[in-house]
């Protein structure tokens, strides 16, 4: 096995387990928010709390998304596309992560209208228990966070890392709320608790929507005037004909790069595409597809991509 073989079975490796801890974390998370959302709806129906009930309901779409994005994830990590998919099913991340935030936006709706309701009608709810199922889903919530947490997270992970800072949030705005009717009885701070539970879960939404768009409208995730002018500073490189970057999915970037070069041997122009290679590489590019321009490619060589895996 030649040395770049080796290499690029060592990132491909590397790269599937990535996958599946990630995948295995996105279904963990799943389920235990699905019985955290069980639990604060019937505390929600029971108790009277229109603030419990919306967070409960925020749990629920998260579990979806959560579910969504774990099918995604599951998919693309067992796929062979062979040709007709040359990067397999990777595109299936994006698209459920916007999905997920276009699933939050009819919740806040129906939470803002709730809590409208609950302002026309106050409604006594029970501040004790209520408490109680309230610091539970907060406990729910720190659990997945730490699940997460650490490491280099994909579009559709961060995606449930930001439901779950919305949803600590959500509990943090139920617990006060039922502090402030227990303690200073305000029953209208429980509709208040509920808005800005909305809030939170529309900041979310807006983050995974613009995320998960930036990467199926193939926007660059890196500036392109920077990595023009920072290519042409290496030795050996005249001037970038072409440069195109884009994004599979969030855990695989694309390049193309055309340029011109001062290369007057085979040995010398192995030595500038090496060190594109390896600029690109650190930028966070997986797999690019370099071309010399101007003249006769003095390299036969058709390994003329860097190592990639997904």
């Amino acid at each position: 096995m030649s040395p770049h073989e080796h290499t690029q079975d060592t990132a491909e490796h590397e790269s599937a387990s990535a996958t599946g801890g990630s995948t295995r974390r996105l279904a963990l998370v799943a389920v235990v928010n699905f019985l955290g959302f069980v639990v604060e709806l019937a505390g929600g129906l029971l108790f009277g709390s229109v603030a419990l009930i919306s967070d409960a309901l925020h749990m629920l779409f998260d579990m979806l998304a959560y579910a969504m994005a774990f099918g995604a994830s599951y998919t693309a990590e067992r796929f062979e596309g062979g040709e007709a998919w040359s990067y397999g099913l990777h595109r299936l991340e994006p698209v459920a992560a916007f999905l997920n935030g276009v699933l939050l936006l009819p919740m806040v709706g129906y939470i803002v209208w709730e809590s409208y309701q609950r302002f026309l009608e106050p409604v006594a709810i029970n501040p004790e228990l209520t408490l109680i199922i309230a610091t539970g889903g907060l406990l729910v919530n720190i659990g997945s966070v730490y699940v997460l947490q650490g490491g280099e997270m994909s579009l559709n992970e961060r995606g449930a890392f930001y439901h779950l800072l919305g949803d600590a949030g959500g509990s943090v705005a139920v617990i006060v709320s039922t502090a402030a009717v227990a303690v200073f009885d305000l029953p209208i701070a429980d509709p208040v608790a509920a808005v800005l539970i909305g809030l939170l879960v529309l900041a979310s939404a807006g983050n995974v929507l613009r995320e998960s768009t930036s990467i199926l409208l193939e926007r660059s995730p890196v500036s392109s005037e920077e990595l023009r002018d920072e290519l042409t500073t290496l030795d050996g490189v005249d001037q970038i004909e072409d440069l195109h970057v884009w994004q599979v999915c969030s855990q695989l970037t694309v390049a193309t790069v055309r340029f011109t070069d001062t290369a007057t041997t085979l040995e010398e122009q192995r030595g500038i595409r090496s060190r594109v290679h390896d600029h690109l590489t650190n930028r966070g590019i997986d797999h690019a597809t370099v071309e010399f321009v101007g003249h006769v490619d003095l390299d036969t060589d058709p390994a003329g991509t860097t190592n990639h895996s997904h």
